[in-house]
């Protein structure tokens, strides 16, 4: 297994992905931060737009292999997926997720998947409250959604740390400051 460091950073909206990728980008040294959302073509032709972006995202990664550098991700095909088991998108995506999560698995990195949540789902309330953003009507901002999001996350992380041994998967609470010290032992920085 190569020494550079592959985290990605899922989580439901107003989960703290920002905050915490924007923690990690600064604190841990050689770290490049890509910050995906997706296609907005919830139609069944958007499905092939999402898994060609992807396989070359992949084909990407595998470029980077061995350079020496981290790379850290704000959403990737997981989001997709998960976009779809909620019934976001008008398809199905787990045919296409399934191959990229095996290719992913295979990458020579130390792979790290975090599932960022909240206990207290109030707090989806406060960090929800975000004035002036444009949103697809599949990202809209509410509490609901978030809780949906985040259940299905959580079951995901647990599919991943079954299936796949070599992925670091965490789940971490941003409830309070301890999860970006928990953020900082996991990735020692």
């Amino acid at each position: 297994m190569a020494n550079s460091k592959l985290i990605v950073v899922e989580g439901a909206q107003g989960a703290g992905k920002t905050t915490i990728t924007d923690l990690i980008r600064h604190g841990l040294k050689y770290t490049n931060l890509y910050r995906l959302c997706g296609t907005s073509d919830s139609s069944p032709e958007g499905k092939k737009k999402a898994e060609d972006m992807y396989i070359d995202l992949l084909d990407y990664l595998e470029k980077l292999e061995n350079k020496s550098i981290n790379l850290l991700f704000d959403r990737t095909f997981f989001t997709e997926e998960i976009y779809c088991r909620l019934g976001f998108k008008e398809y199905s995506f787990t045919d296409v997720y399934d191959k990229l999560l095996d290719r992913f698995s295979k990458l020579d990195f130390d792979i790290y998947y975090i599932t960022l949540y909240v206990k207290d789902t109030s707090i989806f309330e406060e960090r929800l409250m975000r004035s002036g953003k444009a949103v697809p009507k599949y990202a809209k901002f509410n509490i609901e959604s978030s809780i949906n999001q985040q259940n299905e996350y959580l079951k995901m992380a647990e599919e991943i740390k079954d299936k796949y041994p070599n992925i670091k998967v965490y789940n971490v609470s941003t409830d309070t400051e301890e999860g970006k010290e928990k953020i900082k032992d996991i990735l020692n920085f």
